[in-house]
């Protein structure tokens, strides 16, 4: 019997809005080697593509440029710090748990693809009890490669029980499109999420603006897996 169609899905900017404690941890690091604090409507879109990539992007602003080992110290200081703050302003958002709830009324599994650590993600969503919704949390350093590779979306797919001809990718920037392009999967494109190129350019098979649009866009792709 084929397995139920899966809904995968990235993290930060699609599922949780997680800027608020990112850019805070971000701060805490710059600010203790003594540079400016990066306002979070600059650094939203910096998000993405995990925390050594966060804080380069954030010297990056100020025109700085450190030693491997020095950005090694930051990386390990930032995530201690984010560990502590992870869940502090950061929430879903508004509409997904109403969306997740109806398909999964529709037959519909979830997962989790990020280029965040899996630790970190596992924590996050064990703060905003939403673990249990999935049936796999991978992040980059789950099977070693990170988005866009197709290996972690392969993997991840592999991992939930499910089947690549019967699932889907919803994101918000260039990695989340390009692994599901690589992969062979459609691809959701979400507008409220952090990228630095705009969503609409990366060219999604469906871009929505707000998770109540969700539902309808997975049915639209996915006829043949939605119950009457």
């Amino acid at each position: 019997m084929a397995s139920s169609p899966l809904i995968v899905f990235d993290l930060d900017g699609t599922l949780i809005d997680t800027a608020p404690d990112l850019v805070a941890a971000l701060n805490f690091v710059l600010q203790r080697e003594g540079l400016p604090l990066v306002p979070i409507a600059s650094a939203r879109n910096m998000i993405g593509g995990g925390a050594r990539k966060l804080i380069e992007r954030g010297l990056e602003m100020e025109g700085r440029t450190m030693s491997v080992q020095d950005v090694d110290r930051l990386t390990a200081d930032f995530i201690t710090y984010y560990k502590a703050h992870i869940a502090d302003a950061s929430r879903p958002f508004e509409g997904l748990h109403a969306a997740l709830d109806e398909l999964r009324e529709s037959g519909f599994r979830f997962a989790v693809c990020t280029n965040k650590l899996e630790g970190l993600s596992r924590l996050l969503l064990e703060q905003l009890d939403m673990t249990s919704r999935f049936e796999a949390i991978c992040g980059a350093d789950t099977f070693g490669v990170s988005k866009p590779d197709p290996t972690i979306l392969r993997q991840t797919i592999a991992r939930a029980g499910g089947e690549v001809a019967s699932s889907i990718m919803v994101g918000d920037s260039g990695p989340d499109i390009g692994v599901a392009r690589r992969t062979g999967i459609p691809v959701i494109g979400v507008e409220f999420g952090y990228t630095e190129v705009p969503i609409a350019e990366l060219k999604p098979d469906v871009l929505i603006g707000h998770m109540r649009e969700l539902p309808g866009a997975i049915k639209t792709l996915m006829p043949e897996f939605t119950r009457s």
